[in-house]
C-alpha cells in the first residue's frame, strides 16, 4: 500500500475498532435502529458534523464539501439480521419469524434477546424444540428450521401465560448476540460485521476529513440506513447534486471468489447486475495506483443498498466496495488489513 495512505489507514484503525465494538453491542435489526441511530447522530456530532435523522430512520451526514454539482454518496447499513416474534406456543416457549437472512442452522444454540415493546429485555436461546440429545432420538435427522426451532426463555416459563405476564407478545424483536472477538493477530470475529465494519470505517473515514482536511473535488455524503437487509435500506434520502453512490458493504469470501479478508473487494455484478463500469474502473485503477491490496469479483447471491437506490428512480452511478467478510450471515469473519485496505480505496478514489 502506498505509504503515506497506509499511514492514515493505521491511525484511524484503532478508532475504527472501537466504535465497530461500540456498534455491534447496539441492538439493531432491521426496523429497531433508533438506539444505533441515535449513537450515531451523537458521534458524527462530536466529529463536527450536522447529522439528519431520515423518515425511515437512518442517518444521512455532509462529511465534505467541494463545488460543482458531481457529489458521491457512501451507504452502508446499521441494520442487521434478527428476527420477531411470530406465535406464543403454549409452552411458553416463542415461534420466530426472520427479519433478513439468517440461516435458522447458523443461528441454533445462540443467545438472544427478546426486546418487548413495553416491559423490558429478556434472555433466552433459540434452540430446536426437544433439544437434548439424550432425549431426542431423531436430533440429528431433524431439519433446523423456523417451524422446528424456538425460544427458550431464561425466566421461569411453563406455558403461555407466563410469557405474556412478562409482557412478551407477537411482533416483538429478537436480537440475537453478536459475540465480538478481535485477535491478537488482527482476526475480526462477529456476527453482524455486515454491515457495521462498513460503518465503522465510514466514521473512521469521517473523522480522517474532519481532522486532516484534505483537498476534495467532490463533495461528500454518508448515508447510514436502516433497512438494508430487508431490501430498500437505500431507496430514499439523496442529496441534490450527487450523481455517483458507492455501496461500503462487506466483500465476499468464499470459494471461486479471489477476496481475502485482509483485501478490499470491488464487486463487478451481483444479482442485481453489472454495476457502473467507469466506477468500477476508477476504484480499480485507485487501489492499483496506491499499492492497495484488492480483489475483483462477481457475488452469485447479493444485493446492495446502492442497487435500492437505483430501483427507487435515482439516475446515478453506482458501486460496491468493502473489506472481506468471510462465513457471511454466520458468524463472521474479517481482518484488520482488510479494514486499512477499504480506507485506503475511499482515500485514494475520492481524492
Amino acid at each position: 500500500m502506498n505509504t503515506h495512505k497506509e499511514s492514515f489507514a493505521e491511525k484511524y484503525l484503532d478508532y475504527i475498532l472501537s466504535q465497530l465494538q461500540n456498534l455491534l453491542a447496539i441492538d439493531s435489526p432491521s426496523g429497531y435502529c433508533r438506539q444505533a441511530a441515535d449513537y450515531l447522530c451523537r458521534e458524527y456530532e462530536r466529529l463536527g458534523y450536522h447529522p439528519v435523522p431520515t423518515a425511515k430512520g437512518g442517518v444521512l451526514v455532509q462529511t465534505g464539501e467541494a463545488a460543482g454539482e458531481d457529489g458521491v454518496l457512501l451507504e452502508a447499513h446499521m441494520d442487521t439480521l434478527g428476527a420477531i416474534v411470530a406465535r406464543i406456543k403454549e409452552n411458553g416457549r416463542l415461534v420466530l419469524s426472520p427479519v433478513g437472512g439468517m440461516n435458522a442452522n447458523n443461528a441454533e444454540a445462540e443467545n438472544c434477546r427478546v426486546l418487548t415493546r413495553f416491559d423490558g429485555v429478556y434472555d433466552g436461546t433459540f434452540q430446536l424444540e426437544n433439544a437434548s440429545v439424550h432425549v431426542n432420538g431423531a436430533y440429528s435427522r431433524t431439519e433446523r428450521s423456523y417451524s422446528s426451532m424456538e425460544v427458550v426463555l431464561d425466566e421461569a416459563v411453563t406455558c403461555r401465560a407466563d410469557a405474556e405476564k412478562l409482557g412478551i407478545r407477537n411482533g416483538d424483536y429478537v436480537a440475537f448476540h453478536p459475540r465480538t472477538v478481535i485477535t491478537s493477530s488482527g482476526y475480526i470475529k462477529s456476527r453482524f460485521l455486515d454491515d457495521k465494519l462498513s460503518v465503522a470505517i465510514l466514521l473512521g473515514y469521517a473523522r480522517y476529513l474532519a481532522e486532516e482536511k484534505p483537498a476534495l473535488k467532490r463533495s461528500i455524503w454518508q448515508h447510514i440506513t436502516a433497512y438494508e437487509e430487508v431490501g430498500h435500506g437505500g431507496s430514499a434520502s439523496v442529496p441534490a447534486g450527487v450523481n455517483e453512490a458507492i455501496s461500503v458493504d462487506m466483500g465476499c469470501v468464499g470459494e471461486g471468489l479471489d477476496c481475502t479478508e485482509r483485501m478490499v473487494s470491488i464487486c463487478a455484478k451481483d444479482s442485481g447486475g453489472p454495476y457502473h463500469y467507469d466506477v468500477v474502473t476508477g476504484l480499480v485503477q485507485a487501489a492499483r495506483d496506491n499499492d492497495i491490496a484488492y480483489a475483483v469479483d462477481v457475488y452469485p447471491h447479493y444485493g446492495s443498498d446502492v442497487e435500492a437506490t437505483l430501483k427507487a428512480g435515482n439516475d446515478l452511478r453506482h458501486g460496491l466496495i468493502g473489506p472481506g467478510v468471510y462465513a457471511s450471515h454466520g458468524y463472521e469473519r474479517s481482518h484488520t488489513d482488510g479494514v486499512k485496505n477499504t480506507f485506503a480505496l475511499l482515500m485514494s478514489y475520492l481524492g
